[in-house]
């Protein structure tokens, strides 16, 4: 009897899970692997920068390959440089080793915005919805079991939680190897020019777009703040209340948990209810009270309080600022508009933890959260004089494709 060959969807949701997984389980363990070598933050912020550039370069450059000679061989070298950067990290000596292996992985960090250009292909209009919720189902948990998995595995060995990651990417290319087809006909495949292969190409598009130009900046500073967060986040714990891995985990692991359901759930019925402006003001408050309430907490228990308002702040702020972006774009513009938000938020993820980690080093270990908590407040202000001075477009006249969306990038 001939097996029958497993769907494509089951390797775009595996591969997904892992790249959230394999990130999100560096997040409690970084601060322990790279005091080996440097015990200062801006040098994990660094590292941490190291990755969000590398893949603000390159992930234009790998979405015009994908058009240009389809998806599954981008998809399939992708899966390859993840493992081997995440292979290269594991073995590291030296902190220039650790920083090769970021620099790879974010290399060939474009692969979750080319499954999402397989996804599309292969989608009936009628299992779209359906086949990218899928995405939103792989992060939320990846983003929870990455945590948990690496403050757990990292008791064992501070590396075994890498070696880990790097044997599942590596074991999904096998897989992917023998269940990917091709989704884009050489019929359907276009050579992009080169001019929109510059990232900074994108954000001039942006700035000249007088609608979106104030909501976006506000978006940045969102993300820049959200950055620096969690960049510092495990080493403002290590110095402050003597955490380690686990104690880092388990936190990362529940504010996961409580942003997915959210965003996965309880975002559904609230914005009929409440509207998709007031939802994104509430979460950029929250998560703006939640920052200068991480300063302030008195114990590492307190986190716990905190970080339920900034996780539901998150959930809550997040797909309805992406839908309020996406609404003030005609269905023309709306490659343009997303595209040149994704080469924000990267360029915010370089920003970001830089900032925090230099601050961090030169003023104090409460000063990330402050300047995320001012940041925060300050891109609360942007938006709201954005949406004053354009208004939401009612749902049912928005142009194609602009739906809520409830995946953070």
């Amino acid at each position: 009897m001939k097996l029958q060959r497993p769907s494509p969807i089951v390797f775009i949701f595996i591969t997904i899970f892992i790249e959230f997984m394999g990130g999100s389980l560096l997040v409690p363990i970084l601060p322990y692997i790279v005091e080996r070598y440097s015990s200062d933050a801006f040098t994990i912020g660094l590292l941490s920068a190291s990755f969000a550039l590398a893949q603000f370069v390159a992930a234009p450059v790998l979405g015009a390959a994908s058009d240009r000679f389809g998806r599954r061989p981008v998809l399939l070298w992708c899966v390859v440089g993840t493992g081997l950067g995440y292979l290269i990290f594991g073995l590291a000596g030296a902190l220039w080793m650790l920083f090769l292996g970021r620099i790879i992985d974010g290399i060939t960090g474009g692969v979750v915005s080319t499954a999402q250009a397989y996804i599309a292909d292969i989608s009936r209009a009628e299992d779209r919805a359906q086949n990218f919720g899928l995405v939103g189902a792989a992060f939320g948990l990846g983003f929870i079991l990455g945590p948990a998995i690496g403050g757990i595995l990292a008791e064992i060995d501070l590396n075994l939680p890498v070696f880990v990651a790097a044997a599942l990417t590596l074991a999904n290319v096998a897989l992917g190897y023998v269940t990917l087809t091709e989704s884009l006909p050489p019929e359907k495949r276009q050579v992009v020019p080169l001019a929109e292969l510059n990232p900074l190409t994108q954000l001039a598009n942006l700035v000249r777009n007088r609608e979106v130009r104030l909501l976006m900046l506000g978006f940045f500073l969102f993300n820049f703040a959200f950055a620096g967060f969690q960049s510092v986040f495990a080493v403002f714990t290590r110095d402050r209340f003597a955490w380690g891995t686990r104690e880092n985990a388990f936190l990362f692991a529940y504010i996961g948990l409580i942003s997915s359901v959210v965003q996965g759930g309880l975002i559904r019925t609230l914005i009929p209810r409440y509207g998709e402006t007031k939802l994104a003001l509430t979460g950029l408050t929250l998560c703006a009270l939640a920052m200068a309430g991480v300063a302030y907490v008195p114990t590492g228990g307190w986190l716990y309080g905190t970080q339920f308002l900034f996780a539901l702040g998150v959930g809550l702020c997040l797909p309805t600022l992406r839908a309020l972006i996406s609404a003030r774009a005609t269905a023309q513009e709306q490659g343009r508009i997303i595209g040149g938000s994704q080469a924000l938020v990267s360029l915010a993820m370089v920003l970001g933890p830089l900032w925090a980690g230099f601050i961090f080093d030169r003023i104090g270990f409460t000063a990330p959260y402050w300047s995320a908590s001012f940041w925060m407040f300050s891109a609360l202000g942007l938006i709201a004089l954005a949406l004053r001075r354009f208004p939401a477009v009612p749902v049912s006249a928005r142009p194609p494709g602009s739906a809520p969306a409830t995946l953070p990038k």
